[in-house]
């Protein structure tokens, strides 16, 4: 068997996220198809580090490509040759032969994402980023994003993902951290892992904070499974536009 490490950038607006699915567009479908075609195979298996939803970009997804047959083709002519066979908004950064045990998700360490939020009108990056209109409480938000490191259960930030039944909702925190580059605020965060929809669920609540229509107490009464009756976390969920898988750790 034949193993490759794949890296892949992705500006995900057009596509129904990661994963394949019958009838939608996918990178993980579109990777698929551009690898058959330069290979000459009908059968093969890309997996990802992770599955990003509709609409969520990546930096530096990793993926696994392996094969069955013993094909002879060199690392850069497999990252050109499957290059030219895919969409301009999908793009390998690197192709490396690694073992055939490797698998891109169970090997992962830790994955980190990052959210930009604009607080300006923007011509050029609407795609890339979530437009807020009002002013911020960047202090108070950043002291909120600290106080996510750690082990806690994250079940008032995610919804349940019908694929994975009894997947627990523990999620440790490596680190977490409000930032700003002149008009963007920067949510980052790193984990061993994340739930369906929980970077986003966190960010809508950040800029809830941030707004003064939730206290810090209340943050903190979320984030410890106490949450007040009046709160609706999913409908502060952030859109899809201004998320990033950013980088994977091995």
């Amino acid at each position: 068997m034949k193993n490759w490490k794949l890296t892949v950038e992705y500006d995900g607006t057009k596509y129904h996220g990661w994963q394949k699915q019958i009838n939608a567009r996918t990178i993980q479908g579109e990777l698929e198809k551009a690898a058959m075609d330069l290979l000459g195979l009908n059968d093969l298996e890309i997996g990802g580090s992770g599955r990003t939803d509709a609409g969520v970009h990546a930096m530096e997804q990793i993926a696994h490509l392996k094969i069955k047959p013993n094909i002879r083709i060199d690392t850069d002519r497999l990252m050109y040759g499957i290059n030219d066979r895919l969409p301009y908004d999908i793009n390998v950064l690197a192709v490396e032969e690694a073992p055939p045990s490797f698998h891109a998700r169970h090997d992962a360490k830790t994955r980190s994402y990052l959210y930009q939020i604009s607080r300006r009108r923007s011509a050029f990056s609407k795609r890339y980023v979530w437009w807020i209109r009002e002013d911020l409480d960047i202090a108070k938000m950043a002291r909120a994003a600290k106080s996510l490191a750690g082990r806690h259960d994250f079940s008032q930030f995610s919804q349940k993902d019908p694929s994975r039944p009894g997947e627990s909702t523990i999620v440790v925190v490596e680190d977490a951290e409000i930032g700003t580059d002149e008009h963007l605020v920067l949510f980052q965060i790193e984990a061993s892992h994340f739930l369906w929809k929980m970077v986003r669920r966190l960010t809508g609540t950040l800029v809830k904070l941030g707004k003064g229509e939730i206290t810090e107490d209340q943050f903190a009464d979320l984030l410890n499974g106490r949450p007040s009756k009046n709160l609706d976390v999913p409908a502060w969920t952030a859109p899809s536009s201004g998320l990033f898988l950013q980088k994977v750790l091995y």
